[in-house]
């Protein structure tokens, strides 16, 4: 298991490390995103500088994507296998369940292409959609 960590962070151009090692281990064994808060918590005696900069550099590394689902709050998802070094193929829809708080990327909903205007060009695109998730509707 460690083993394919460490093999995953390099493929990413990222240097090993033990704290970079248990975040991307965390990250794989959450289905929603997470936010700084979560990760804060579940790591409470490990320096929030350091998880923060973890999550950047896994960022910067196209390893995970940052959503922004509304609440002011970033949350934090594994990028899938497209994404790369500072560029992101992640033009999936996002879903924030309204009653539990999670959010959760959907990656086989694709946000659809559009054109812009002239003299408008895009920097990022983010399609949240917002309602109740499958547990917080039974």
């Amino acid at each position: 298991m460690i083993k394919d960590l460490e093999e995953n962070l390099l493929q990413h151009k990222i240097k090993p490390t033990a704290m970079r090692l248990l975040v991307l281990e965390y990250l794989r064994g959450k289905e929603a995103a997470v936010g700084l808060t979560d990760l804060y918590k579940d790591f409470e005696k490990s320096d929030r500088t350091t998880i923060y900069r973890t999550l950047k550099v896994f960022e910067d590394n196209g390893m995970v994507h940052s959503i922004d689902d509304g609440t002011g709050v970033p949350k934090y998802a594994l990028c899938s296998d497209a994404c790369d070094t500072g560029e992101h193929n992640d033009a999936h829809i996002h879903f924030h369940c309204e009653k539990c708080g999670k959010t959760y990327c959907l990656p086989k909903s694709r946000i659809p292409s559009f054109e812009l205007p002239e003299k408008f060009s895009k920097s990022e695109v983010n399609l949240v959609v917002k309602g109740k998730c499958a547990d917080c509707t039974n």
